[in-house]
């Protein structure tokens, strides 16, 4: 049986976390990547990474427009194992702490809470003010999961790729897709 996973990109820094599960994804045969990017997501690519939309596009199974608010995903008839906005700026935390449906990466986030489904949002930000602190609170109580990126040292990763490459590993993990990467062992 097929997942399907929706991939939102918004204006965040981090856009290489969103391109890496593309890509990582593409070797997944079971896993149907639906994508979203928002402008301002596609403005933090073409800026960090050099990369035009048809390329992001062609690492995604399915892409959707940002405001086709009407596209099937936006219906909890649409089935999928969950919903990863990455990056994820402080304005769609803000949408999704307080139901602003207004463009289709929000609509769907607010359909996988109302549907129960996962729903992992990347954070990008930092330090936190009080309004991101009680957004994330409130995305949290309706289910949501709150997954900064935050690079983990227990692998002893040799290079920024092989940070990259856990965090998105771990982050699929929680959809129950599981790519190749170094695993905690315990310390001896």
């Amino acid at each position: 049986m097929t997942k399907r996973l929706v991939i939102g990109i918004t204006g965040a820094t981090g856009a290489i976390y969103a391109i890496r599960m593309l890509e990582k994804l593409k070797a997944v045969p079971d896993v149907e990547s639906h994508l979203i990017v928002s402008p301002p997501g596609l403005l933090n690519i073409k800026y960090e990474l050099g990369m035009t939309r048809e390329q992001v596009n062609a690492l995604a199974d399915v892409v959707h427009s940002f405001r086709d608010i009407g596209a099937t995903l936006a219906s909890g008839a649409f089935n999928t194992v969950g919903m990863i906005v990455l990056p994820c700026s402080m304005r769609t935390l803000a949408a999704c702490a307080h139901g602003f449906s207004d463009n289709l990466i929000t609509r769907v986030a607010d359909v996988h809470l109302k549907e129960r489904r996962r729903l992992v949002l990347a954070i990008r930000e930092t330090p936190f003010n009080l309004a991101h602190l009680r957004n994330m609170t409130a995305v949290t109580e309706m289910g949501g999961i709150i997954f900064p990126p935050l690079p983990a040292f227990y692998h002893h990763p040799k290079t920024l790729d092989d940070m990259i490459d856990h965090t998105v590993a771990r982050m699929l993990a929680l959809f129950d897709i599981h790519i190749e990467s170094p695993q905690w062992e315990g310390v001896n």
